[in-house]
């Protein structure tokens, strides 16, 4: 198997119209190949400064897990600090978790910033939105999205052997009326939801956390719906500022 390291987005595009199959840290698929037989051509974006971003509103596909610091929002940060072992985590990249894996546990962080994808394809390099990027497998360049008032995550504890374990992952950003938008996201067993509110000043923790109970959010089981609920409060006593 020949490894391809594109340096331009031009190469990278060559690559991929030339059939390179394109990997992160090939956690997820190296037990394929050796199963199933390796491919001519592959291709790593490790070397390719686009995908290697890491900034308050930018995070690269091709960044490795444990190279996320605080200088990504805080669910972002835990979100990356959860995942699998230490091993993993120094070989595992952003776009091999959210578009790779089953458990995508970047995911439920990426959808309360509110990101956007940045895709590479063998003609033109584009800005959709997560949904799109999970069901039809593009190869993730990066994720952009504001800056938000602040955020948070957690992973409960699972059983070995047992479901994934529950994720819950919060955010505040500023909305367009001059108050706040919570967004919310929970990823129950290998389904992620996500919902919001807006609420003003005035509002007081028990109003936020009224609306959002009327929500898909509200509808889940107990254990989930009292995740979010301590995860929303903490988030909602915190003072302005990151």
């Amino acid at each position: 198997m020949l490894l391809r390291l594109p340096t331009s987005v031009s190469e990278a595009q060559e690559c991929m119209a030339e059939g390179a199959v394109p990997i992160g840290g090939a956690t997820l698929i190296w037990a394929t190949w050796q199963r199933d037989g390796f491919p001519e051509q592959a291709m790593s974006l490790r070397e390719l400064p686009e995908a290697n971003t890491i900034g308050r509103e930018t995070l690269g596909g091709a960044v490795i897990l444990n190279r996320i610091d605080d200088r990504v929002p805080e669910a972002l940060r835990r979100a990356a600090a959860t995942v699998g072992t230490g091993a993993v985590r120094r070989t595992a990249t952003v776009g091999g978790n959210i578009v790779g894996s089953t458990l995508r546990c970047l995911l439920p962080a990426a959808l309360v910033l509110e990101a956007r994808a940045v895709v590479l394809d063998p003609d033109s390099v584009y800005e959709t939105d997560l949904t799109e990027v999970l069901a039809k497998g593009h190869l993730l360049l990066g994720l952009r999205w504001r800056d938000p008032i602040t955020s948070a995550y957690r992973k409960l504890s699972g059983e070995a052997g047992g479901p994934p374990p529950l994720v819950v992952a919060a955010a505040l950003h500023t909305a367009g009326t001059g108050g706040t938008r919570l967004r919310v996201a929970v990823r129950d067993g290998y389904d992620v939801l996500t919902e919001g509110t807006e609420y003003d000043a005035g509002s007081d923790s028990e109003q936020v956390l009224d609306d959002l109970r009327r929500t898909a959010v509200g509808a889940l089981h107990a254990t989930a719906w009292e995740a979010v609920r301590e995860l929303v409060t903490d988030l909602l006593s915190r003072p302005t500022g990151r």
